[in-house]
């Protein structure tokens, strides 16, 4: 399934990375601290995370995720979607809980 079908289906919001909305996702991670995304995401994840920092951009390029979904409404910065742009990181924000995103994915087929 492609990034971009999730992110229509899901109506979420591309903050950074558009280009690589045709991204194939193999799967889903669900975790809010960096040091377990990066050892339990894999490459081709969409991770789903309320944090939109700088250092989400960094854990999504090192593990080659499809791309990320900050959840709750959580700000992004500029600063943080420039990045992003810069490493080919997709960003999509949504108002949604992690947990109605999570449970969006499933449906999905998202696993």
């Amino acid at each position: 399934m492609r990034l971009r079908y999730i992110a229509d289906a899901l109506g979420l919001t591309v903050k950074a990375g558009q280009e690589g909305l045709d991204a194939e996702v193999t799967g889903g991670y669900a975790a809010d601290l960096l040091s377990c995304a990066m050892a339990g995401a894999n490459k081709g994840n969409v991770w789903v995370t309320l944090q939109g920092h700088l250092n989400v951009v960094a854990v999504a390029s090192l593990n080659e995720l499809a791309g990320v979904i900050v959840t709750e409404g959580k700000a992004i910065a500029m600063e943080t979607a420039s990045k992003a742009e810069e490493e080919g990181v997709v960003l999509l924000q949504t108002p949604l809980s992690s947990y109605q995103v999570i449970g969006r994915l499933w449906d999905l087929g998202v696993k």
